[in-house]
């Protein structure tokens, strides 16, 4: 790479909010090496808003970055990530579950079937997509939480390495709000009510199936649920909000409680279909996602429309989805060790996750 020969000054963005200024380097100028970097530091020739500044400074959007000329190394056969082809049609698809977007974020919204993530036996999914949402300059799009299988609804997707860490940290913190529509069998007795059930992986299933743990073993799960309407006292329209985010929690909790989903066997069995000609497919849907972007963006709240198994569903038992349209009461905060826990546990994971994508890559 033919190195710069003219200073040059930029702009933080909204989303390298908060981040240590060797890593805006790496994210933005990584032909830079940390070395040059640190030693551009150290004797002033990096200036941030006219200041000197430290590799260990955390840097906010809006302030101005002078980098000196020079720095760039050649790139000594490192390989790239080549963009995945995809096919007409896997494009399409990709620009076809648009809901809206943002400098950070794309909001999707995902029909059932399609995995969020690949897997044995898995080949079509929302990761295998995501190079359908960067240009040839831009970093690949990640994903930042999960819907199963055959959940649809809103699935945010984080546009840049910056917004992913955000976007994570507010998932793992439980100050998204997220808010599923479904429909159940038979009529909880509470129609406004908290499930507070520990879950753990079912033994035997090889963890693909949860199961209420009251061993001690389990994780804590919460979960509001809300009545909306009833069909008699054969189905009902539930309004569900996640307080925690434990694997199949919703499925487990409502089956727990003798109310499965409609067309959830793996946790209803027989029980979980309703006569007649309502749709045997799984009826939950991440309606509606609230959650705060990185610096001045505007908060994000958006609704997915459901898949037409599920509005048929709805019609046939005799709901109306404007009924569903009031934005519930906003469910207590956990305490904040609470908080502080599970931010951190996410992000372990996310760590994880990372280093094997990037092992994936070669």
């Amino acid at each position: 790479m033919k190195p710069s020969d003219t200073v040059r000054q930029f702009t933080v963005g909204a989303d390298d909010e908060g981040a240590r200024l060797d890593r805006w380097f790496k994210r933005h100028l990584p032909q830079v090496g940390f070395a040059t970097v640190s030693r551009w530091a150290r004797t002033g020739q990096i200036r941030l808003d006219g200041k000197r500044a430290d590799v260990a400074d955390r840097i906010a959007a809006g302030q101005i970055i002078r980098v000196p000329p020079g720095g760039e190394v050649p790139d000594k056969g490192k390989r790239v990530r080549e963009r995945k082809p995809l096919t007409p049609e896997q494009t399409a698809l990709a620009e076809s579950m648009i809901i809206t977007k943002s400098a950070a974020a794309l909001v999707l919204n995902k029909p059932p079937g399609l995995a969020t993530q690949g897997g044995s036996g898995t080949y079509a999914h929302v990761d295998g997509l995501l190079d359908a949402y960067a240009g040839d300059s831009e970093p690949r799009p990640r994903l930042v939480h999960r819907l199963d299988k055959d959940t649809s609804g809103v699935l945010l997707i984080a546009r840049t390495p910056g917004s992913a860490a955000y976007f994570s940290k507010h998932f793992s913190g439980r100050s998204a709000r997220k808010i599923y529509w479904a429909l159940v069998v038979g009529v909880p007795d509470i129609e406004d009510g908290l499930i507070e059930l520990p879950l753990g992986k079912q033994p035997g299933t090889g963890g693909e199936k949860m199961m209420v743990d009251k061993s001690g073993e389990g994780q804590s799960a919460r979960t509001r649920y809300r009545v909306l309407d009833r069909a008699g006292n054969s189905a009902a329209w539930v309004e569900l909000q996640p307080l925690t985010g434990r694997t199949h929690q919703l499925r487990v909790h409502m089956a727990a409680i003798g109310h499965p989903i409609v067309g959830d066997g793996k946790y209803g069995g027989p029980d979980a279909f309703l006569s007649g000609s309502i749709s045997r497919k799984m009826h939950l849907h991440a309606r509606r996602l609230l959650i705060d972007q990185p610096g001045s963006a505007p908060r994000l709240d958006v609704i997915a429309e459901l898949p037409d198994h599920f509005a048929a569903s709805m019609a046939q038992l005799g709901f109306d989805q404007a009924d569903g349209a009031a934005l519930p009461d906003a469910p207590p905060r956990p305490p904040r060790e609470v908080q502080k826990a599970a931010a951190k546990a996410h992000a372990k994971q996310y760590r994880k996750e990372r280093r094997g994508e990037r092992r994936g890559q070669g």
